[in-house]
């Protein structure tokens, strides 16, 4: 069939095999002209198949040589219907690892399941043995109680007041006003069941009880703060109360692993462009700016990028990885430098619709959001059958 980006409300629903391949080549590409770097063997990634969480895949595996498993929720192509980006990316990886003699295996199921994680830990006896790292890299709206079998989902609204701020629609640069009320308390209690600790905290206490994590394993949620501008509906709003709990679920895993010589981080990471980003009012137009920013001082990173530099930097350095006031790491602190913070508020008043390409990255961002459903590539010719 001949697949073209079919893009509906800033959510791209379908994706190309080849550019989904090409898009996992791109990177491994990167971490193997970098180089070589010291770092785990054996490693579990739960919600490997896009984002930060595929970029971990690809620098354990092509910088440090490890074996990885992925855990990930995705669709399958059929024959009438193309597969999620994700599906296409984790299966690129698979094989590209494969083929360079490393072990690789994508789970394509609910990563909310117990069944899912006995799954797990038997294909991870069966192909590593053990893990020496864990990364938890989840997003999703929705979970399932694994023992009760209630559903929540979780949802991005500010607590306590309704919070006005300009956005803009990325694919066709208008910008608007955008108006959010605020969470019930039992949309703010869904919010953290989805995106907070508790998952987490099951898949980590499952692996110490089946005996699979090594003596020294390490393990890695991976979390974003966000600036200012953001704050009332992010930081401050229910994904924020849900990123608080994953935090202190960080710090009680952190002495469960302590007692085997390991331990337990939250990685803050630098704002991009996600498929879940993508939908968050005021954020694109944040993004905008910050690419525009970022990319004038040569600071901007991908996803590839900086999990590079937590590997590389934080997490296998030879020392314990410095930490903020919070035990966090902090690999968003190039986003959040002064300067970087100054000139996007200074910039943030001033934009309108006649300035907005000038002031703002929007075709960065474009090409950004498209190439990670595997569009947007000029090299591959898109009118044609696949």
């Amino acid at each position: 069939m001949i697949i073209e980006p079919m893009i509906r409300n800033n959510i791209c629903m379908n994706a190309h095999p080849q550019g989904c391949e090409l898009h996992v080549r791109q990177q491994i590409d990167y971490v193997r002209r970098k180089g070589v770097i010291p770092g785990p063997k054996k490693v579990l990634v739960i919600g490997g198949s896009a984002g930060y969480g595929l970029a971990t895949r690809i620098v354990a595996a092509f910088g440090a040589g490890a074996g990885t498993i992925c855990v990930a929720f995705e669709r399958e192509p059929t024959e009438k219907r193309d597969g999620s980006a994700g599906w296409y990316a984790a299966t690129a990886f698979d094989q590209q690892a494969q083929t360079a003699g490393l072990s690789a295996e994508t789970i394509f199921a609910d990563a909310f399941s117990h069944q899912t994680r006995q799954r797990t830990i038997e294909r991870v006896r069966e192909l590593l043995g053990s893990l020496d790292l864990v990364v938890y890299s989840l997003a999703s709206g929705l979970r399932i109680d694994p023992d009760t079998g209630e559903q929540y989902r979780s949802v991005l609204k500010p607590l306590g007041r309704t919070y006005s701020n300009k956005t803009v629609d990325p694919m066709t640069g208008t910008l608007s006003e955008a108006e959010i009320t605020p969470a019930s308390d039992e949309e703010a209690a869904a919010t953290v069941k989805v995106m907070g600790g508790e998952d987490w905290a099951l898949w980590i206490n499952a692996l110490e009880a089946a005996g699979v994590l090594a003596n020294g394993a390490m393990t890695v949620a991976y979390s974003y703060i966000g600036p200012e501008l953001t704050r009332p509906v992010y930081r401050e709003g229910t994904i924020g109360r849900a990123k608080d709990h994953l935090e202190q679920t960080a710090r009680e895993l952190d002495g469960l692993m302590q007692q085997r010589g390991g331990r337990a981080f939250v990685s803050v990471n630098k704002a991009l462009v996600t498929r879940a980003s993508a939908v968050i009012p005021v954020v694109p137009l944040y993004l905008g700016i910050l690419y525009r920013v970022m990319k004038r001082k040569g600071l901007h990173e991908g996803c590839i990028e900086q999990i590079y530099r937590l590997f590389a930097e934080r997490l296998y350095a030879g020392r314990v990885p410095e930490l903020d006031e919070q035990g966090r790491i902090r690999l968003d602190d190039w986003e959040m430098r002064e300067d970087v913070q100054a000139e996007i508020n200074q910039i943030w008043p001033t934009v309108t619709s006649q300035n907005l390409d000038e002031v703002a990255d929007l075709e960065g961002y474009r090409q950004e959001f498209l190439q990670l459903h595997g569009f947007g590539y000029p090299q591959i010719d898109y009118s044609r059958d696949v």
